[in-house]
């Protein structure tokens, strides 16, 4: 975890096969990243409220320290504004076509955030999205090594209102989108997070948002790696834009701390 702050990682127990994911909580973007972007400070706050997945980093602490078996947890303390470290790097994400891939060149209404400069693109690649991708890689690796499976619980929030940059902004936007993937979301997984969810309003599965963080090492090749994601909306816990928690926090926190015990007490099938 070079180059990572210290409380990026924290380890869960020897036997526990879940992980926690939160790779949009962070806010820091180093000096040498910040003065290649464009906006002005008071844009580029504008931009780290829309972004931001406020809180999810506290949300996450929250529901390890709560659960009967202690999870591992990753939280990256870099903004995405520097990095996406979910999104692809090429021409397989589709929000290359809105200038958001793993290296942002547009914001959300579209407007120039920095130059297409081939060099700081690799730095920045370099710096913080291939580490980040390696630290993921070895802790599902370690996780499959200790336990035989791996269940990554992939965590982020999302406005109520859609942002112009969106791609499927027409469907709904329930108080938990379901994120799922054809090989690495099993029905029981699923199940799991609609019963731990429930509580916290209405649910939909891939809408707004679809799909969940698989390394690409395991993605397609080994089931053993089950994967969700849980895309909180917003206005369930928090003031928007990015405003102080709500009373309904503690709600979440207790439906993550549900689903972390589900998970870590299922056993895949063969």
């Amino acid at each position: 975890m070079t180059g990572w702050d210290r409380l990026a990682r924290l380890p869960g127990a020897a036997d526990n096969p879940v992980l926690l994911h939160v790779p949009h909580a962070g806010r820091r973007i180093p000096g040498w990243v910040r003065e290649r972007l464009l906006l002005d400070d008071a844009e580029l706050a504008a931009e780290l409220a829309a972004l931001t997945d406020h809180h999810t980093d506290a949300i996450a602490r929250a529901a390890a320290a709560m659960a009967t078996v202690p999870p591992w947890v990753l939280i990256n303390p870099v903004s995405r504004f520097v990095v996406d470290v979910e999104r692809f790097p090429d021409g397989r994400e589709e929000m290359a076509a809105v200038g958001m891939a793993a290296v942002y060149t547009r914001g959300t209404s579209g407007q120039r955030l920095r130059a297409e400069d081939p060099v700081h693109r690799e730095a920045l690649l370099a710096a913080h999205y291939r580490p980040w991708a390696a630290a993921v890689r070895e802790l599902v690796q370690q996780r499959l090594d200790s336990c035989g499976r791996t269940v990554l619980i992939d965590v982020h929030s999302y406005p109520s209102r859609p942002l112009p940059y969106e791609r499927h902004a027409t469907g709904p936007r329930p108080a938990v989108c379901l994120g799922v993937d054809p090989v690495h979301t099993a029905p029981w997984l699923v199940e799991a997070a609609r019963r731990a969810c429930a509580p916290i309003g209405s649910i939909a599965v891939n809408s707004p948002f679809r799909g969940t963080y698989v390394p690409l090492h395991h993605h397609g090749r080994d089931r053993r790696v089950a994967s969700i994601m849980i895309e909180l909306r917003r206005d369930t816990y928090l003031q928007e834009p990015a405003g102080p928690p709500t009373a309904g926090l503690a709600g979440v926190v207790r439906a993550l701390v549900t689903l972390l015990d589900a998970a870590a007490a299922h056993d895949l099938p063969p």
